[in-house]
């Protein structure tokens, strides 16, 4: 089944002409459970990886925290978000390499308390053995291990949240908070940045931005994709709810919790307290160098 994110309320740009120079396109990925295979793009699902190439493993130190104890010795990532070229067009690859894959720790680390991620590149023509099994860290946070979850691909635009220069967030303020009066559409919940998991448009940031440098070439580095806790929120989900997720009668809010979860959380990932981890490439540098940063709530 697809997932269509309704149309926009209002007509944005018609309101906010300031913003449309700023639109982004943005893919939502809206993951559900599923069975995805090893050749298709999918979140928590199996990796089409290379039985040569070493599966990899994190060697750093674990705090204790309320989650998860801390534990000895290397730990092998497992496997989060996999997507080939063809489901995503509009996505940079390396020369020669048309699946991403993001793989992260699933423990707690300090720089941000959650996991770490990890992002590789890889060919699908790839000749010789798979790995059918990777190896499974021990002790790891439930909450860090996403689910199978097959993808609902779509395509939608986004103007900035955070990211609105904020001289002009300033001069539109009162404009804003006269739709919202007027109409009880927010523009920051409702009609800029789309939540979930996503790849390219905006950070869809709980926090005040942080956008990384190329530690290579200095510059600031695109955003690649998200991964956020949730595919809506208790205010958001009134615009970003896929239609095909509506419930006949009542609102998503109104669904018996684990209903709802299916829908909001499908992939079951909790970061910190429904924060996203964003992940960032440099298009200047062939070799797509990457960074990521976090936030929670």
């Amino acid at each position: 089944m697809t997932r269509t994110t309704p149309p926009r309320p209002v007509e944005v740009e018609a309101l906010f002409p300031e913003v449309a120079a700023f639109r982004r396109d943005a893919l939502r990925l809206h993951p559900r459970v599923g069975a995805p295979g090893m050749r298709d793009s999918s979140v928590g699902g199996p990796m089409l990886w290379p039985q040569s190439q070493p599966w990899p493993y994190c060697s750093d130190d674990h705090p204790p925290t309320a989650y998860a104890p801390p534990h000895a010795g290397p730990q092998p990532l497992v496997p989060v978000l996999q997507l080939f070229a063809a489901d995503v067009p509009d996505l940079p690859f390396p020369a020669g390499k048309d699946v991403l894959q993001l793989l992260w720790c699933p423990f707690d680390h300090e720089d941000g308390y959650v996991p770490r991620p990890e992002l590789f590149w890889q060919d699908s023509s790839m000749r010789g053995p798979v790995l059918s099994t990777p190896p499974q860290p021990e002790g790891a946070c439930e909450e860090y291990l996403p689910d199978p979850c097959v993808l609902h691909p779509e395509q939608v635009v986004e103007y900035p949240n955070w990211d609105l220069p904020k001289e002009l967030a300033e001069e539109l303020e009162e404009r804003f908070e006269e739709l919202e009066d007027d109409s009880d559409w927010s523009y920051w919940s409702h009609l800029s940045v789309a939540p979930g998991i996503k790849v390219g448009g905006y950070p869809s940031w709980t926090q005040e931005p942080f956008w990384p440098s190329c530690t290579s070439c200095g510059r600031r580095m695109d955003h690649l994709l998200t991964v956020k806790s949730a595919e809506f929120d208790g205010e958001s989900w009134k615009t970003w709810l896929p239609v095909e997720d509506a419930p006949a009668s009542g609102t998503v809010l109104d669904l018996p919790y684990e209903e709802r979860r299916r829908i909001q959380r499908a992939p079951g990932v909790m970061l910190g307290d429904m924060g996203g981890i964003y992940l960032f490439v440099c298009r200047q540098c062939p070799d797509l160098p990457y960074a990521h940063h976090s936030d929670c709530s």
